[in-house]
C-alpha cells in the first residue's frame, strides 16, 4: 500500500475540500521532525507558501484527524505569562514520516555552483535536491516530475538515474549500454556523492535524485518534494 494513502482521511469533507495538498502535508511533517521545539502556523505558513486560512486547516487536520501533531503542554513562566512552544509530532506522527524517510532519504538545498550542465537559467534561481530510493522504476522521461514542480509554482525540475556507478538523464526507452545514456560530468557526480554522504544515506542503483528550482528556497523545495511525489 501506498505510504500517501493513509493522508487520505485529511482530504475527506462532507463540505469544502481542503486547499492544501499532500506535498504540503508531507513537508510539514518534515519541518516538524527538523524542529522538535515546535512549530506556530505563522513559520509554518511562510514555509509552505499557503494562506492563514489554508495553514489553520492543515493543523487543525494533523491534529484531530491524522493525530500527527499535538501542542505540548504550556507552562507558566510568570503569573499571566504563557509560555507557547507551538505544535510538535506525536509518536504516531514520528512513526509515519519513518516511513516517508525510507522513500524520500534526503531533501536540502543545492549549490548551483554544481549544476551548470543542469539547472539551465542560473540568475533568480533557487534549488533544493532530494534523493527518492528506487524511484527510476516510475520514472518515464522526467516530464511528469517537471510539471508537478510547476503545479506548486516551481521553475521546474530536473531527474537523475543512478545505475550503481554513474548519474544519468532519463529517457523513454531501455538502456542498451552506455552509449545510450546521457551521464552528467564526474565534477557533478562527486557533489551529489559528496552530499549524500555528509548526510550519512546511501545512494545505490535505480536510486533517483529530483533538483527541483524555484524563485526563493520555499518554492525549490516544494518543488522538488511534489516532483518526488510522482515516484511513491
Amino acid at each position: 500500500m501506498n505510504v500517501l494513502s493513509e493522508l487520505d482521511p485529511l482530504f475527506e469533507s462532507p463540505t469544502i475540500k481542503p486547499t492544501f495538498d499532500y506535498v504540503h502535508v508531507l513537508l510539514s511533517l518534515f519541518l516538524f521532525g527538523e524542529n522538535v521545539e515546535g512549530i506556530g502556523r505563522y513559520r509554518l505558513q511562510k514555509e509552505l507558501e499557503i494562506g492563514a486560512g489554508t495553514v489553520k486547516s492543515l493543523f487543525n487536520k494533523l491534529k484531530d484527524v491524522t493525530k500527527f501533531i499535538i501542542v505540548p503542554s504550556e507552562g507558566k513562566l510568570n503569573a499571566g505569562e504563557i509560555q507557547r512552544r507551538g505544535h510538535v509530532l506525536t509518536q504516531k506522527g514520528f512513526e509515519f514520516l519513518a516511513k516517508v524517510n525510507k522513500k524520500i532519504l534526503l531533501l536540502k538545498k543545492a549549490d548551483l555552483e554544481y549544476l551548470k550542465d543542469i539547472v539551465i537559467k542560473q540568475e533568480d534561481v533557487n534549488s533544493y535536491f532530494c534523493l527518492v530510493k528506487k524511484g527510476s522504476t516510475k520514472l518515464s522521461n522526467g516530464v511528469e516530475q517537471r510539471d508537478a514542480a510547476i503545479k506548486v509554482n516551481g521553475s521546474g525540475a530536473t531527474c537523475l538515474v543512478y545505475d550503481g556507478i554513474n548519474l544519468f538523464f532519463p529517457t523513454k526507452t531501455a538502456f542498451k549500454d552506455d552509449k545510450d545514456k546521457t551521464k552528467i560530468n564526474p565534477k557533478t557526480l562527486n557533489y551529489f556523492k559528496s552530499e549524500i554522504e555528509e548526510a550519512k544515506v546511501k545512494i545505490e542503483k535505480n536510486d533517483v535524485i529530483i533538483i527541483g528550482s524555484g524563485d526563493n528556497y520555499q518554492k525549490a523545495r516544494l518543488a522538488t518534494l511534489n516532483a518526488a511525489l510522482t515516484l511513491f
